[in-house]
C-alpha cells in the first residue's frame, strides 16, 4: 500500500518508529506486571503514593517529563554520568533514550490496564489454591497471571500505540535526529515546517494512522484469544 510511496528516508522513519514503541512496551510490561499487582493486591504504607508516581507522567507536560529525563540520564545527569563512566552506556540523544522516553509516557496506561484486569480477578480463586498448598509465586503463575494475561495484552498494545505517538518526551530529551531519534511524530513535524512539505505530511499521517489501527487490531483479537484460552 505505501510501497511505492514512502521514501527510504521515511521508511527508515517508520523502522525505527516501530523499534522504539516494541523496546518502550517491552520495558514498559516487566515493570508495570509488578507494580500493578502491587496497586491492586498490595496492602502496605505508601501505596497511594506510589499510585500517584506512577501517574504522573499522565497530568506532567510531555516536554517536563523529556526534560527530567534529560537532567537525570544526559551524560552529566547523575544516572547518565554513571552509566556512562562504568558501563558506557549513552542514552541521551540515542535512539535508545527516545525507548525510553516513550517507555515512560506510556507507563501509565499499562500499569491501568493491567491493574484493572488483576482487579477483576476472583481473589477467591487465589484463596482457594493458597489453601490447597500453593505458594505465592504458584498462585500468581497458575491462577493470576492467565487470568490477567488479556489485559496485559491489552496494556502491551495500548503502551505500543502510544509510543508510536509519542512526541513531547521524546523532543526534549533525545532531540529530533534523523536516523537516529526522529520518529514517526517527529517526521510529521519536521515536514510541517518544510514548505511544500504537505504531501509528505499526508503520507506520515496515514502511514501512522494504519500503524496504530493494525496495533489496536492486534490488541482486539489478542484479547479474544485469550479469553478463549482462559475459558
Amino acid at each position: 500500500m505505501f510501497g511505492g510511496g514512502l521514501s527510504p528516508q521515511e521508511w527508515t522513519v517508520l523502522a525505527l518508529s516501530v523499534k522504539v514503541a516494541a523496546c518502550a512496551t517491552a520495558g514498559s510490561v516487566v515493570l508495570a506486571v509488578p507494580t500493578a499487582l502491587l496497586l491492586a493486591r498490595g496492602r502496605f504504607w505508601g501505596r497511594s503514593l506510589l499510585n500517584a508516581v506512577v501517574h504522573l507522567p499522565l497530568v506532567l507536560p510531555p516536554v517536563v517529563t523529556g526534560f527530567l529525563l534529560l537532567h537525570l540520564l544526559g551524560r552529566r545527569g547523575p544516572v547518565g554520568a554513571w552509566l556512562a563512566d562504568a558501563f558506557g552506556i549513552v542514552v541521551a540523544f540515542r535512539w535508545t533514550g527516545a525507548a525510553i522516553a516513550a517507555g515512560v509516557m506510556g507507563f501509565p496506561l499499562v500499569v491501568r490496564a493491567i491493574r484493572l484486569g488483576i482487579e477483576q480477578v476472583d481473589a477467591g480463586l487465589e484463596d482457594t489454591a493458597a489453601t490447597l498448598g500453593a505458594g505465592p509465586m504458584r498462585v500468581w503463575t497458575t491462577v493470576t497471571l492467565p487470568l490477567a494475561a488479556p489485559a496485559i495484552l491489552a496494556g502491551a498494545v495500548l503502551g505500543f500505540a502510544k509510543a508510536l505517538g509519542e512526541f513531547g518526551a521524546t523532543i526534549s530529551f533525545v532531540s529530533n535526529i534523523p536516523g537516529e531519534t526522529q520518529t514517526l511524530a517527529l517526521a510529521i513535524y519536521t515536514a510541517t515546517q518544510v514548505p511544500g512539505g504537505d504531501g509528505d505530511v499526508v503520507r506520515l499521517l496515514v502511514l501512522s494512522i494504519a500503524v496504530s489501527f493494525l496495533a489496536l487490531l492486534a490488541s482486539e483479537a489478542l484479547v479474544r484469544r485469550s479469553h478463549t484460552d482462559v475459558r
